[in-house]
C-alpha cells in the first residue's frame, strides 16, 4: 500500500512547531542551570574539616563539574537538533523519514520531535 501523503499538513506542522518551541525553551532553561552549576566555583565551607574529607569533597566537586559539562554539551546538541527540526518545519520537510521518504509516526514525533528516521528505518540501522 503506497502512502500518498508526502508531508504533514500546515496545521499539523504548526502543532509540532509549538511542541518543539516549548522543548527548546525548557532545554535552554536547563542548559543555563547546568552551566551555572559547572561555572560556579563556590566553596562549601570545608576549610575547617579534616584534610581527607576536603580532598574527597574537591574530587567529587571536580567529578560533578565534568558531569555537568558533559550534560551541558549534550543539552546544546539537543537544542541544535530541535532548531534544525524548526527549519524542517519551515521547509515543510518535517516528519519525513530521511531513509524511507515516508512519514514518521506522529506519536514518535511527539516523543522525539527532532527525529529524522522512522522506527522502521532506525531498526534497519541496528
Amino acid at each position: 500500500m503506497e502512502d500518498t501523503k508526502i508531508r504533514y499538513s500546515d496545521k499539523q506542522l504548526e502543532e509540532f512547531r509549538i511542541i518543539i518551541q516549548e522543548k527548546i525553551d525548557q532545554a535552554q532553561k536547563d542548559l543555563e542551570l547546568l552551566k551555572g552549576a559547572y561555572m560556579n566555583d563556590h566553596n562549601n565551607g570545608t576549610e575547617d574539616t579534616s584534610p581527607t574529607f576536603k580532598a574527597f569533597e574537591e574530587g567529587s566537586e571536580t567529578m560533578s563539574k565534568e558531569k555537568n559539562m558533559q550534560l551541558a554539551i549534550r543539552q546544546e546538541k539537543f537544542i541544535r537538533d530541535l532548531k534544525n527540526a524548526l527549519i524542517r518545519i519551515e521547509n515543510k520537510t518535517y516528519g519525513i523519514c530521511r531513509a524511507t521518504g515516508k512519514l514518521i509516526n506522529p506519536e514518535r514525533l511527539k516523543l522525539v520531535p527532532h527525529a529524522t528516521l522512522s522506527i522502521e528505518a532506525k531498526n534497519m540501522q541496528s
